[in-house]
């Protein structure tokens, strides 16, 4: 078992702030598995590098022996986060929940150890649907409407002139309950669930449980340099995205990010990545390279060492040699004049019709080699095209 110092190390490399370390540390020293809380709302699972930075930590975690604790959230889904919203949100049908739920698992699997020893699935409409009205008043009894106002969500909402429904209120009461109904020991999380899991502590300590230690992570600009990695900015790489797409979306980062993504989203050695991060400012040639071990890095962690290999290697033929790949995948469009928003359809199915636009206005969607600017564009089919649809994705029409 590796020393409690070791393990706060590893944890250093991508935490942005400890609360309560020196309980950490003890219960670390204790040698009694941790109890991890993991807790998700059940709307559409999408996890990109940048969530993956949390499930990582725990990852190391699980490797000596602690439990994740899995908490869907399926009862509290149905009130809704307010987190970063300045509206209220749409809530989800119970159908919904179980789909989200199930996306959910498969995706955190991709990082996370499922196997019963050292992951656990929860819903707090265990505790939640049973309780009774005059336990749940009783658990409001406990916080104070200024406790709740301190968020600046809600100040910025009430100044405003927005409203703000009852029920988000009660959101961080109801989060922080399911910290002392799981036992947790430890949560990591993101800055903006900080104010929610420190309600966790303080039902915690206010019904005779030790508090949880909470972790927030580091948070990286996205892709294009701006705001963290956002789905509706496409400034991301998906957990889900195929290894060619993880490997040409990296080499699209801007040079002066390499260090600070090579940190937080890989385990190479530290003083490797300085010399990656040093070799990326001088651009060119250099930073090219520094880039091509960053997605390198990347895909062996998601995809294995042999797969990051050809990718890369399918890369610098692609790109170097100004060749359309040979192993393209086909996709058969059932009408032989489509327009470029069908074709697209077809052969990207997972994004929306927004992104799809998105990727047309970006000038980032080409059929045979040139770029298509108009969505409602007709696509001649009567013999096989290449759509190329991103920085390295390529299918074959027919």
């Amino acid at each position: 078992m590796p020393e409690t110092a070791d393990v706060l190390d590893r944890l250093r490399r991508t935490t942005d702030s400890i609360v309560g370390e020196a309980d950490l540390r003890e219960r670390l020293a204790s040698g009694r598995p941790l109890r991890i809380k993991y807790g998700v709302d059940c709307t559409a699972p999408f996890l990109h590098l940048g969530h993956a930075v949390n499930l990582w930590m725990m990852r190391q975690l699980q490797d000596l022996g602690h439990q994740v604790v899995f908490l869907l959230g399926d009862l509290t889904t149905r009130i809704g986060d307010p987190t970063g919203r300045s509206e209220t949100r749409p809530v989800l049908t119970p159908a919904e929940i179980d789909a989200n739920a199930a996306a959910f698992v498969e995706q955190v699997g991709l990082v996370l150890r499922t196997s019963p020893d050292v992951f656990e699935i929860r819903r707090n409409s265990e505790w939640f649907g049973a309780m009774d009205t005059a336990t749940l008043l009783g658990l409001f009894s406990q916080v104070t409407h200024a406790q709740l106002m301190a968020r600046d969500m809600f100040r910025t909402r009430v100044a405003e002139g927005r409203e703000i429904s009852l029920h988000e209120l009660i959101y961080p009461v109801l989060q922080g309950y399911d910290s002392f109904a799981i036992n947790s020991d430890l949560t990591i999380v993101g800055t903006d669930q900080l104010f929610n899991e420190q309600m966790g502590r303080h039902f915690q300590q206010r019904l005779g449980a030790p508090p949880q230690v909470l972790i927030t992570s580091s948070i990286t600009p996205g892709l294009d340099g701006g705001p963290k990695q956002s789905k509706s900015l496409n400034n991301f790489v998906s957990l889900t995205d195929t290894s060619r797409d993880k490997f040409g979306k990296l080499m699209s980062l801007p040079d002066e990010l390499v260090e600070e993504w090579a940190r937080v989203y890989t385990e190479l050695p530290l003083d490797t990545v300085a010399s990656l991060g040093e070799a990326a400012v001088h651009g060119g040639p250099a930073a090219r390279d520094a880039k091509l071990t960053l997605a390198s890095a990347v895909v062996t962690r998601y995809h294995g060492a042999n797969t990051a290999k050809a990718e890369r290697a399918a890369f610098i033929e692609q790109f170097s040699r100004r060749t359309t790949p040979a192993d393209l995948p086909e996709v058969s469009v059932e009408t032989a004049a489509p327009t470029v928003l069908e074709l697209l359809q077809a052969a990207r199915p997972e994004l929306s019709n927004t992104e799809l636009r998105r990727l047309i206005g970006q000038g980032a969607v080409a059929v045979d080699g040139k770029k298509v600017h108009r969505h409602d564009e007709v696509i001649d089919l009567t013999e096989p095209r290449i759509l190329r649809s991103g920085s390295r994705t390529f299918h074959r029409l027919v």
